[in-house]
């Protein structure tokens, strides 16, 4: 391989992961709606890349879950069932219990002085009005856990959970009836401060307390329409 083809090679996974990295937190923040068409020549034009590049990207979101695709129709942001939903919260309330007893031992001042930071900025945008600012908030919200998983050391761990929250942010976008579906800031402190006081078994206790209050925010509406791929990148 000459050096120009691989420089080459590496310039198109740059590409095809930054394309990624921008749907995926487009959906992340809600701002792409279950059910939306990502065709790839729509998406291509956006970022101006192949539609080589944007199939990549698609399909890496697929292998998360976050993105469908359909034999004969092309790419759309994944529309999760109520089967999907409870399993993605039966599987966060069996692994973030063990996310808290493995970053345990690894939270000391300044972890918990950077977990207080995240929550600072959480509190700030929850006291914003405006579409933006709770598109911010939302993933803050997801960011706080996100953090947890990072202090545990354990990669594997931090990955599982960078899917889930996802993944749970699409449900949240489905069946979310409310607000308190973007994690309750209130339970958010509690978690940490159950955590800075070694409190671990309360910490845990307080985890699942809060992922039944975003579950049972729930309900069964059919999905939103989908959105308009221009109005989300503002392109």
């Amino acid at each position: 391989m000459t050096l120009t083809t691989a420089a080459a090679e590496s310039a198109a996974e740059i590409d095809a992961q930054h394309i990624r990295d921008a749907i995926r937190d487009a959906i992340v923040e809600r701002r792409l709606a279950p059910g939306t068409k990502l065709s790839e020549t729509d998406v291509g034009s956006l970022f101006n890349v192949s539609r080589t590049l944007v199939r990549a990207a698609l399909q890496a979101l697929s292998y998360e879950g976050l993105v469908s695709v359909e034999k004969n129709r092309g790419a759309f942001v994944a529309s999760p069932s109520v089967t999907e939903a409870q399993q993605i919260f039966a599987t966060r309330r069996l692994l973030e219990p063990v996310i808290l007893r493995e970053a345990a031992p690894h939270i000391g001042k300044a972890e918990v002085k950077d977990l207080r930071k995240l929550l600072a900025e959480e509190e700030r945008l929850t006291n914003q009005r405006g579409a933006p600012a709770r598109r911010a908030e939302i993933k803050a919200s997801g960011d706080f856990h996100l953090a947890v998983a990072a202090i545990s050391g354990n990669a594997i761990l931090a990955r599982f959970m960078d899917e889930l929250v996802a993944r749970s942010s699409l449900v949240i976008a489905l069946y979310g009836q409310s607000v308190i579906s973007s994690c309750g800031h209130i339970e958010h402190q509690q978690i940490v401060d159950a955590l800075e006081k070694r409190n671990v078994e309360t910490a845990c206790a307080l985890m699942l307390r809060h992922i039944d209050h975003i579950e049972a925010d729930l309900d069964l509406r059919p999905a939103k329409k989908g959105s308009d791929l221009k109005d989300v990148f503002r392109m």
